[in-house]
C-alpha cells in the first residue's frame, strides 16, 4: 500500500467507526407526548455496564402546573420525590437493532412498564415503547434528540 492508500483507508475506518458509535440512544432527548404532541421533558440517557439509564433533567410544565412536581402517585423510593432528577428508564440492554428488557416509569400515574426502544432517522429520533405483558399492549412515543 502506498501512503495515499494508507491514509484513505485510515480515514474510512475512522468515519465508519464514528458512524457506528453515533447510532446510540445515549444522549439528551426531548420527550414528545403521544397524545398532545407537545414536549413534556428532557431526558438524559446514559449507559452503565451495558444497561441504559434515563433521568429527567427538565420538565416543560403548561400554564399553572407545578414547576417542580413530586411523584405523588409513585410507590417505593420514588414516592413524593421530585420528578426532575428521577430515573425513569432503566435496565435496557442492546438486542440487535433495539434495546429491550428494561422498565420505564410514567411519573404522571406512578406506574412502571416494561420497555423497549430503537434509534431511527439517522440517530435523530428514539422510538420508545412502554407496555404491559407484550409490546402489543402499550403506548409508544417518539423522542427527539437535543443538540
Amino acid at each position: 500500500m502506498n501512503k495515499k492508500t494508507s491514509i484513505a483507508a485510515l480515514l474510512l475506518l475512522c468515519i465508519t467507526s464514528m458512524a457506528f458509535a453515533q447510532d446510540t440512544p445515549v444522549g439528551l432527548w426531548k420527550n414528545i407526548d403521544d397524545k398532545s404532541g407537545k414536549p413534556k421533558a428532557l431526558i438524559r440517557i446514559s449507559e452503565n455496564s451495558g444497561e441504559l439509564i434515563g433521568k429527567i433533567e427538565k420538565l416543560f410544565p403548561e400554564g399553572e402546573e407545578d414547576q417542580n412536581p413530586k411523584c405523588d402517585k409513585c410507590d417505593g423510593v420514588n414516592k413524593n420525590q421530585p420528578i426532575i432528577g428521577m430515573t425513569i428508564l432503566f435496565g435496557l440492554k442492546k438486542d440487535g437493532d433495539e434495546y429491550n428488557g428494561g422498565r420505564i416509569l410514567d411519573p404522571a400515574n406512578g406506574k412502571l412498564y416494561r420497555s423497549k426502544l430503537s434509534v431511527t432517522d439517522n440517530n435523530k429520533k428514539l422510538n420508545v415503547r412502554g407496555y404491559i405483558g407484550t409490546p402489543l399492549f402499550g403506548r409508544s412515543q417518539v423522542w427527539v434528540r437535543e443538540q
